[in-house]
């Protein structure tokens, strides 16, 4: 079965090149300009990983991943950070909320999918 990565991010071209990096490594992808549209396309699907920008309207980041964690269905799905930002406090902040991981802007795109492999579940 396919794995599937919802991407938030409110970049298109970030979304575009995470999708694009993500696919290529035989991922399934679901993207969401926001952590409120995130929020939206959650349901009823099944979303095995969430990478989730920090800075973005609406719902940011922070509220995205507490929101998710709430959910019983996504209290241990890996959420990773894909932010510009890379102080400590922030990193705190988002281990604080939920996330599994953190990676900063720009980032290559074979540490992306080295860090999806390392915090995805095996089927």
């Amino acid at each position: 079965m396919e794995q599937t990565i919802m991407i938030v991010d409110d970049s298109t071209s970030v979304r575009k090149m995470v999708a694009f990096t993500l696919e290529n490594a035989g991922y399934a992808v679901v993207e969401a300009e926001n952590g409120r549209d995130a929020l939206e396309k959650i349901n009823g699907s099944p979303i095995h990983m969430f990478i989730v920008d920090l800075n973005m309207p609406y719902v940011d980041g922070l509220e995205l991943t507490r929101s998710v964690r709430a959910m019983d269905r996504f209290r241990f799905t890996p959420i990773v950070m894909l932010t510009t930002e890379s102080m400590e406090a922030k990193k705190q902040e988002g281990r604080a909320a939920g996330a599994t991981g953190w990676i900063t802007k720009p980032f290559k795109p074979d540490q992306l999918v080295g860090v999806v492999k390392k915090v995805m579940p095996a089927n």
